[in-house]
């Protein structure tokens, strides 16, 4: 990272400058006091558009078709972790249409269920193993009757992704995560403040990184000043 190793080296010399001048006083002032450090620049968190976001779902199938289909369909439109996803129990799913999820440091958290979402698990429920499930209350259940463990999450997903050609991209369960994000906030209008909630975050700072601006925003913008239609006046 450019920006970083030169926000580096200015700290370093910026350092360097204050000791020779206030502890050794080999100089009267100190010339890169006023130097500015350059800022690092954050990269924007990679997610996929929402017609990939379909393509992803329409691309589940064989015999955990049902399960693999409400794993996405949460991902997408709850943004969880790949842990809490794996920690669900299928009796955090309330008939009030939220879902408890428990997050970093044991918080627990309320996330409000869309019907999307409602209707996966509801289809999922009806297939999911009962007989010889070693851990009962889990949601999620392997091949071998056990609790799906974050890899096998993870590898379900890689699965899809690679399906639709996106394995090579960088993108994983993480990315999910910031694709329902991105989403809710660039097409859904969710304020930034309410998905910070969403998300479990502990600070707005963190949630602010979802907050990119695509060039569609950005030129709605400029078409929504007032000037935007004001037209030179043709001279007599």
């Amino acid at each position: 990272n450019k920006s970083a190793s030169r926000a580096r080296k200015c700290s370093s010399l910026k350092g360097f400058f204050k000791y020779i001048t206030n502890n050794k006083h080999l100089l009267d002032t100190n010339p890169v006091e006023q130097l500015e450090s350059p800022k690092n620049k954050k990269a924007l968190p990679k997610y996929l558009t929402l017609e990939q976001s379909i393509e992803l779902l329409n691309a589940v199938d064989g015999n955990n078709k049902l399960r693999d289909y409400c794993i996405l369909t949460l991902f997408l439109n709850c943004g969880l972790r790949v842990s809490e996803m794996a920690g669900l129990n299928y009796n955090d799913i309330h008939s009030d249409g939220t879902m408890r999820v428990v997050g970093k440091g044991n918080k627990e958290r309320i996330v409000y269920l869309n019907s999307a979402c409602i209707d996966a698990y509801n289809e999922y429920m009806k297939v999911r193993p009962i007989d010889e499930v070693k851990d009962k209350k889990a949601l999620f259940i392997s091949r071998n009757h056990r609790r799906m463990s974050v890899k096998t999450i993870q590898a379900m997903v890689y699965k899809y992704l690679e399906k639709i050609g996106l394995d090579s991209q960088g993108y994983s369960c993480h990315k999910l995560r910031h694709t329902a994000a991105t989403l809710m906030y660039q097409q859904g209008g969710v304020d930034v403040r309410v998905l910070k909630e969403v998300l479990g975050h502990e600070n707005l700072g963190t949630t602010e990184i979802y907050t990119h601006l695509s060039s569609e925003q950005m030129k709605n913008a400029a078409d929504s000043n007032p000037l935007a239609k004001i037209k030179p006046k043709k001279k007599v």
